[in-house]
């Protein structure tokens, strides 16, 4: 069983930046696919990026130069990027691990995005 642990997040003004970290209980560099999604109220979990082992971050279009994900391999963490907050960025963010085609979820990190 892999545990994966999200911090980071909040309530947040406009402008501001948000970093969150996923840490896993495995070793990160060894896992099949990690990545993120973001969950906006009362709408489908969207896909932010993903890592795949050995490879670069693969970004969905939609959310490329909005978003910075990166991993370390030594801290066993992925992190997620964003500055320039918007009120659209409100949602809940959820980091993922596949292993052997089984996935792994984070409980999910809060991001509230409002004046």
């Amino acid at each position: 069983q892999v545990q994966l642990v999200e911090s980071g997040g909040g309530v947040l003004q406009p402008g501001e930046s948000l970093t969150a970290s996923c840490s896993t209980s495995t070793a990160i560099s060894a896992v099949d696919v990690v990545g993120w999604y973001l969950q906006r109220p009362g709408a489908q979990r969207e896909l932010i990026a993903t890592i795949a082992r050995g490879e670069e971050v693969n970004y969905v279009p939609s959310m490329e130069g909005r978003f910075t994900v990166s991993k370390d391999d030594d801290k066993n963490t992925m992190y997620l990027r964003r500055s320039g907050l918007k009120p659209e960025d409100t949602g809940a963010y959820l980091c993922f691990a596949i292993i052997n085609g089984a996935y792994f979820w984070g409980r999910g990190i809060q991001v509230t995005v409002s004046t």
